[in-house]
């Protein structure tokens, strides 16, 4: 899922929000709260029979903001001034599973926004131990991951990722790279593994990839080389 704060000189809303310290949401029930749960094989018995949901981040969003919306409760604790203008559309946007732009002049609570989504996602989610894009341990997507599950099986150890971890930041400056960003090969790593550069070991991963399974966003976006930006979209 990603989010991305754009500021936006000729904005006339000249509502603000709250100058008080965001409060994180501690009431929010989830569907992934840990359970005992320690290798891979214990996760798939779950899983299979519906203990422990799978799904995208972007349901993951919609679900747990449908709960919050139901039982009453303030989706962005210590916004105040946008319950008629902005907090409905974004409500709209999570609840259509969709990315996001967020335009307003500076201190508006754009970036107060963005940070409050952590509230609407699982207290903790399993993960590959050590991975560096959060891989599913029932379905990893990068080699190093899928090697060690061919090698260890059922009986491979998982971890667990805390809600707070899973936020990706990122400020927007003219000398960012697609490196930063996405990702590159690292001729360092390949030459101490003795690995070809086409393999897909030796990729350095940028942001994007490691807010995997999680929220990824840009604060002045428009201050990113257009390159970068057409490379990222």
């Amino acid at each position: 899922m990603s989010a991305f704060r754009r500021t936006r000189p000729d904005a006339t809303d000249g509502r603000a929000a709250s100058q008080l310290p965001a409060r994180r949401d501690t009431q929010l029930e989830s569907h992934m709260a840990r359970p005992q749960v320690s290798t891979v094989g214990e996760l798939r018995q779950l899983v299979e029979r519906g203990e422990i949901a799978r799904r995208t981040v972007h349901e993951e969003v919609r679900e747990n903001l449908i709960r919050k919306l139901r039982a009453g409760e303030p989706v962005f604790s210590g916004i105040i001034g946008y319950d008629d203008t902005v907090i409905p559309q974004l409500v709209n946007a999570l609840l259509s599973r969709h990315n996001f732009i967020l335009l307003g002049l500076r201190g508006q609570a754009k970036t107060r926004l963005l940070r409050a989504l952590v509230t609407l996602l699982d207290e903790e989610i399993p993960v590959m131990p050590g991975c560096e894009i959060n891989d599913d341990p029932l379905d990893p997507i990068c080699a190093a991951c899928r090697a060690r599950i061919e090698d260890q099986g059922e009986r491979l150890p998982i971890a667990w990722l805390g809600r707070e971890r899973r936020y990706v930041e990122k400020l927007a400056t003219p000398d960012v790279t697609i490196a930063d960003m996405v990702g590159d090969i690292d001729p360092i790593k390949a030459a101490r593994a003795g690995l070809q550069l086409s393999s897909e070991l030796t990729m350095h991963y940028g942001l994007l990839p490691r807010a995997n399974r999680g929220i990824f966003a840009i604060n002045e976006l428009p201050d990113l080389a257009g390159k970068i930006q057409v490379g990222l979209f």
